[in-house]
C-alpha cells in the first residue's frame, strides 16, 4: 500500500471535515457523507458518532475500501480497523480538534464510537477511467481482476437505493 505525504497529512489533518463515500460489493461509490477526521503522527483516523450501527460505517465495514476528500485532497482509502493501543491518542486528537463542538466530542470518545475507529490508508494514484456509460467509472486498482474475469469492460448495473 501506499503511504500518506506529508502535505495530504496536512491537507487532511487540517480539514474540519473528511467526505467519505464506501465502496459498494459492485464496486460503485456510496453517497459521500461529511464525518470528523483526526491525525495521530502519520496516520488518519475516522469514527462513526452513531456507533456501529451507522449506515456509513457499515457500508465501509462490508467492502474496506472507500473514497475520501478533505482538504483538496481526493483519494482511494483502505478503511482498517485501528489498533486499539492508539485509541487513547485518538480521543485526546478529538478533543483537542473538536472540542469546541463539546456536545459532540463526547460522543465521539465514548465506547461505541471507540469501537468503529477505523485507519484511512491510500490506494494506489489510479485515476478513475470511464467504462462506456454515463457515470460510469472504475478503478484499475479494484476492478481490474473482476474485469479481466467477466471478459467485459463494463461494470454492472446500480443496484437499488443505498
Amino acid at each position: 500500500m501506499t503511504s500518506w505525504s506529508v502535505e495530504e497529512l496536512d491537507r487532511i489533518g487540517g480539514a474540519e471535515e473528511l467526505a467519505i463515500a464506501p465502496r459498494r460489493a459492485d464496486g460503485s461509490l456510496r453517497r459521500p457523507l461529511p464525518i470528523w477526521v483526526v491525525r495521530v503522527g502519520d496516520d488518519l483516523y475516522v469514527r462513526s458518532w452513531r456507533g456501529p450501527n451507522g449506515r456509513w460505517f457499515r457500508a465501509a465495514c462490508a467492502s474496506r475500501e472507500g473514497h475520501i476528500t478533505a482538504g483538496g485532497v481526493d483519494r482511494d482509502v483502505a478503511l482498517l480497523d485501528a489498533d486499539d493501543q492508539v485509541n487513547d491518542a485518538i480521543d485526546d486528537a478529538y478533543r483537542a480538534k473538536y472540542g469546541r463542538h463539546s456536545g459532540y466530542v463526547e460522543p465521539m470518545i465514548a465506547p461505541p464510537a471507540r469501537a468503529t475507529t477505523l485507519k484511512l490508508v491510500p490506494r494506489g494514484r489510479d485515476r478513475p477511467f470511464h467504462t462506456g456509460g454515463p457515470h460510469r467509472l472504475a478503478y484499475p486498482s479494484v476492478r481490474a481482476d473482476h474485469l479481466r474475469n467477466r471478459g467485459s469492460r463494463s461494470l454492472p448495473a446500480r443496484g437499488g437505493p443505498d
